[in-house]
Parts: C-alpha cells; structure tokens; sequence
C-alpha cells in the first residue's frame, strides 16, 4: 500500500474532531480513587533466568479492581542504589512473554518493568494476566468489550493497570521514581499516552505509532483491524454507533494527549493502515507539552520504525531520565 492518508503537510496541522466528553477528567479520576481503595501490594520476587547482565523480578500488583497484575522488573545486574526507571506497556495480543526479549533498557543502564495486559497475551507473545470481568456481546478482540458503556468497557481497566504498573514501578526501593519513563508501540503507545495524561511527574513518554487515537477517523478510515473491530460491531449492532463513539471518547489519546506533562517523541509511518498516520498526528498535534518530537517513516506500514525507532529513543530519552 503506498501513501492513502494526507500528505505530510497537511498532517502536520491536522487536528481530531473527536468530542471531548465534559466529565473526562472526572470519570477518570474517579476511576483511579476506586482503583487506589485498593492496597497496590507490589510484590517483587527475583527469578533466576540465567542472564548474567541483569537481575529479574517477577512482579505482582493490585491494578483495576484490585485484581492482581502480572509483570517483570529487569534491573542491571548488581544494582545497588536506584536507577531511572522504563515502563513498557505492550502491543495488541501480547502479554509479558519471557524475560530474556526485555533486555533493550537494562542494558542501557535504567530499569525495565514490562506490564502483563489482562486477557491478552495469546497472539504473539505469552500472558499471565487474566480479565476477572466480563462484558456484553463483543468481537472476539478487546476494542468492544464493554462498548456499550465507558464504565464497563475494557479500556477502562488495561488503563487503570498502566497507571498502578507505574505505581508499583516506584515503590521498588533500587528504582528512582523522579526519574520515571513510560514507552511502547502501538496499543502499548496508545496506553503510553493515556498513562502520560494521567500521571501528572513522569519524566518523559514515548508513544511508538500509537493506536487508541482519534476514534473518530481510525473507525471509519482504515479497514485493518483492532479497529476494524468497531465497524464490524456496528454493522450487526445497528443504531448503535453514538453510543460506542460517547463511549470511545473517554479513551481517545487524543483528549490524554490534550493534558501530558512530561517531554514526548512519538513515530508515525506513512504507510501505516492499522494506525494511520493522520490518527497518530492528531494526538502529536494535540500534545500539550512543548518539548515534543516525531519521527516520521515514509515508507513503512504498522512496523514504523522498528529498531531505528529504538535507536532514537536511546538518543533521546537518556536525557530525559539522568538529568
């Protein structure tokens, strides 16, 4: 596929229609008070992996509803006083997986807690993180699970998980929570961005090709799931689609993008059907923050930039965290 979305002059400028509910910042708030009714619980246990550069820990934590939530903390081995520190969140289907593919930012130096994604992690890597909670008829993704109402939709809780993963990412003692970082590609570029809108002190954010962005246009523009997911809802559920779009709109990075407060460089590809390009720069032109970068890909589907994005952020984010 060759460029099918506006041309890069016109994306530099382009903004959502997507409506910003009036109580956005209510509904989440009051979310993450109910999610911290419960105790976090962080529970830490090293794992021997048979990796002499790094020191892994299996990790537990009380995410949405205080169900617990699996995840990895991968620290340099040896590390004896607190270092900056990386949470990932990961792309659509996958889960924690193994701690030997999670070695990129302990050997840079910083520490690595990779969070499970409830329900998923049966597509391209393993899960240990189950979804206690149900919802109505649904696809067989997660895009509309609970689509009938933003309470019961399942964004809601992968959400809710990301911002108490940072939570129990600082309460490690060789971790330095001033110096915290959030990354990851597609969905987990999508959480990146809610996460950066939701927790006010991050040092920075990352958000790789983002996905959850400007529902609006992803809906109706791309025919490539997760977010072909919606369409394909509607066309069954007929008469439905201002209530999915209502509720949708507590998820649009777009709006979470609207309040970041921490230094950002997103990556959009030109190519990109699953996340089109116009999605992505509308959360970028949205970004509050003024020390914002992206970088662009002309010739690249959803892949984006794949290790030369990762290149540009060990450029770049070391200077965010070891100031």
């Amino acid at each position: 596929m060759a460029l099918f979305d506006l041309p890069i002059e016109a994306l530099r400028t382009y903004r959502s229609r997507s409506a910003e509910p009036q109580d956005f910042d209510a509904f989440w708030t009051k979310t993450l008070d109910a999610a911290r009714a419960h105790d976090l619980g962080a529970r830490f246990e090293q794992v021997d992996c048979r990796l002499s550069s790094v020191d892994v820990h299996d990790v537990t934590f009380a995410g949405f509803g205080g169900h617990p939530v699996k995840g990895w903390l991968v620290l340099p081995a040896g590390t004896r006083e607190p270092v900056p520190v990386v949470v990932e969140f990961l792309s659509y289907g996958g889960g924690r997986g193994l701690p030997h593919t999670h070695l990129l930012w302990a050997s840079a130096g910083f520490g690595h807690f990779v969070m499970d994604t409830r329900g998923q992690g049966s597509n391209w890597t393993t899960g240990d993180t189950p979804d206690p909670v149900g919802s109505g008829p649904a696809l067989p993704g997660f895009l509309t699970r609970g689509i009938e109402d933003p309470h019961e939709f399942y964004y809601r809780r992968l959400f809710t998980d990301a911002v108490r993963a940072v939570e129990a990412a600082r309460a490690h003692p060789l971790t330095d929570a001033s110096r915290t970082a959030a990354v990851g590609s597609s969905q987990g570029g999508g959480i990146t961005l809610a996460v950066g809108g939701l927790v006010p002190d991050l040092a920075a954010i990352a958000p790789d090709v983002p996905f959850l962005c400007d529902f609006p246009r992803a809906t109706t523009l791309t025919d490539r799931h997760p977010y072909r997911e919606v369409g394909e809802y509607l066309r069954t559920h007929r008469g439905r689609t201002e209530q999915a779009a209502r509720t949708l709109a507590y998820f649009d990075g777009v709006h979470f993008a609207a309040r970041g407060r921490a230094p950002a460089l997103f990556s959009a590809a030109l190519e990109d059907q699953t996340c089109p390009p116009s999605t992505v720069f509308a959360a970028f032109n949205a970004y509050a923050h003024e020390d914002k970068h992206i970088e662009v890909y002309d010739f690249n589907d959803h892949e984006g930039g794949g290790p030369f994005q990762e290149a540009a952020q060990l450029r770049w984010l070391p200077g965010r965290l070891t100031a």
